[in-house]
């Protein structure tokens, strides 16, 4: 499909996470269009990796995930655009352009869900941190091991629960998970 504009032009693809981050390197792409889920690392990962490497890569997130914490952890990531895989050819093709003149490339859908994180008037809205902290929840593990795992403090771990049974108004970590899946904050299975 990109084949058929005539300044845009295909310089590799790759079949992994850290197979992309290799041809990121070695091929240098004006713009790399990252999916999410990938094998051997995650999108967002790879997306972190490509611009410790490269901090002036533009990156795309191409996918079908659109919960808060896909793409917060994408743009936290680095990631220029975040376009779902149901946008059309030329929002698409647009979106790969405007990447490469540096600008933001959000379809309509991803750009209203960031703009309403921005707005001071959503004090329910959860933080990256705490959908950090829940998505670490939804996999099953304990508070020790999510202190480990984003190297905070055991005692960080209960405050943004709290905080995250607060906003969610919920009183235990099932009820959060199953509150925030059913709210598109996080994504279960995956």
């Amino acid at each position: 499909m990109l084949g058929t504009q005539d300044d845009l032009e295909v310089v590799g693809e790759a079949v992994s996470g850290a197979d992309a981050v290799r041809l990121a390197r070695d091929l240098r792409p004006d713009v790399t269009l990252m999916d999410l889920q990938l094998p051997e690392i995650d999108g967002a990962t790879a997306i972190s990796r490509i611009r410790e490497h490269d901090p002036a890569a533009k990156v795309i997130v191409l996918t079908t995930y659109d919960t808060d914490g896909d793409i917060s952890r994408a743009i936290d990531a680095g990631a220029i655009g975040y376009l779902l895989k149901d946008a059309g050819r030329e929002q698409l093709f647009d979106a790969i352009r405007a990447a490469a003149r540096g600008e933001s490339a959000l379809s309509p859908v991803i750009a209203t869900r960031v703009l309403s994180w921005a707005r001071a008037d959503a004090p329910d809205a959860l933080s990256g941190r705490e959908i950090e902290v829940l998505g670490a929840v939804a996999q099953g593990m304990s508070n020790k091991a999510i202190a480990a795992h984003l190297c905070i403090s055991e005692a960080t771990v209960k405050t943004h629960l709290l905080h995250i049974f607060a906003k969610l108004g919920v009183d235990d970590r099932t009820a959060a998970v199953t509150v925030a899946a059913s709210r598109g904050i996080i994504r279960l299975g995956g």
